[in-house]
């Protein structure tokens, strides 16, 4: 898997669920069924961290999911990316860049959304580090963005 990163794609932010800032406390920006179906086929699911664009805006660290989200028992795999910034409004249809720096843990199911919610503040936890290391802030700079 380490040989896939850094891996980058991007798309219009698109409607996902609606549950990620109302259940989860946790806004997320979703990336079109295309972006998600040109991942690498070894390209496995779970929670990953990087970083993300919105429309020409700063560079900001993420973490995101990507998968089946096995709690709600999606019909549809999804990429669902938790910019680690306060945003004042939506920014639906709006170009997201993202780079894929690294893996945290696998997807999997949970037995309450208390114990999901933990999970999630653990991978931005986690994610946080991760992007305070040198190897990955200078993606900050990188021509994609």
């Amino acid at each position: 898997m380490s040989g896939r990163f850094p891996y980058f794609a991007k798309g219009q932010v698109t409607k996902g669920f609606g549950r990620g800032s109302k259940k989860l406390g946790c806004p997320t920006a979703n990336l079109p069924p295309e972006v998600v179906n040109e991942l690498p086929d070894d390209f496995g699911t779970g929670v990953y961290y990087g970083l993300a664009r919105v429309a020409g805006d700063k560079v900001r660290k993420m973490v995101m999911s990507i998968g089946w989200n096995p709690y709600f028992k999606n019909e549809k795999k999804s990429m669902e990316v938790h910019i680690m910034h306060k945003f004042d409004e939506d920014f639906y249809g709006k170009e997201l860049k993202i780079a894929i720096l690294g893996y945290i843990r696998p997807e999997r199911n949970f037995d309450s959304m208390d114990s999901l919610i933990e999970a999630i503040r653990n991978d931005i936890k986690e994610a946080e580090e991760k992007l305070e290391e040198e190897r990955n802030k200078v993606f900050v700079n990188h021509r994609f963005f």
